[in-house]
């Protein structure tokens, strides 16, 4: 059995917020991968389904960003799971937008959900740390992450979206690299993926030919002939 755990802010107000990027990441992999219905479960909502051969529960807490270690501390330890058995989606400063990476274990990093997981099932689970991009200056954080993605993020965002949703099953397994192979593939796909060969080039063209200019005709008599030949 695993817990993938995606944080953000309850309500209407913040759902389009970057700080909810992780509630959207589960959104889509309930709805493309057919779990059931969302119910109102261990301080969050809480949808049951399978990736692939695993057991899967789908948790986004309800309790706020910096309480969200008592929704998943709870839902752990109802489901008899060690924080291995954990995955945490969320929104990352440090990683350019629609970039990804995977962690297993470590602190932080001043994220306040992160804080609040910790403080409650320690450090041993894994993070999915999905890039938005940082404002530039530490004052403008705050206002960042809560104010809603723009529309030049759209296409990106959902690139991202998809990528997770075609990686869910090994992510759910454990197969990190494969995970993130096919994130990287609806991401950063193949350069000339897509594009037409381009046209073979003409062939050069034949050098013109000069022809040698034709010999006067002999005019000369017979006689004229052999006289020349013993000049």
């Amino acid at each position: 059995m695993k817990l993938i755990v995606g944080l953000g802010n309850p309500g209407a107000k913040y759902a389009h917020n970057r700080h909810n990027i992780g509630f959207m990441a589960l959104d889509r992999l309930a709805a493309d991968h057919g779990f059931g219905p969302w119910k109102a479960r261990f301080q969050g909502q809480l949808a049951e389904g399978r990736l692939g051969a695993e057991r899967v529960a789908l948790l986004k807490p309800q309790t706020f960003m910096n309480l969200s270690g008592q929704s998943v501390g709870e839902a752990m330890r109802y489901l008899k799971i060690e924080p291995a058995d954990v995955i945490v989606l969320h929104d990352e400063l440090d990683l350019a937008p629609g970039k990804l990476r995977l962690k297993q274990g470590g602190g932080h990093a001043g994220h306040n959900g992160l804080r609040s997981i910790i403080q409650h099932i320690g450090e041993g689970f894994a993070r999915v740390r999905l890039g938005i991009g940082h404002p530039g200056r530490k004052e403008l954080v705050a206002a960042y992450v809560l104010h809603d993605f723009a529309k030049a993020d759209e296409d990106w965002l959902d690139d991202l979206m998809r990528g997770i949703s075609d990686g869910a099953g090994h992510l759910a397994s454990g197969e990190g690299a494969k995970f993130q192979n096919a994130v990287a593939q609806r991401t950063a796909p193949a350069r000339n993926a897509g594009r037409p060969a381009p046209a073979p080039a003409p062939p050069a063209p034949a050098p013109e030919v000069t022809p040698a200019p034709a010999a006067p005709d002999d005019t000369r008599s017979p006689l004229q002939k052999l006289a020349d030949r013993f000049r």
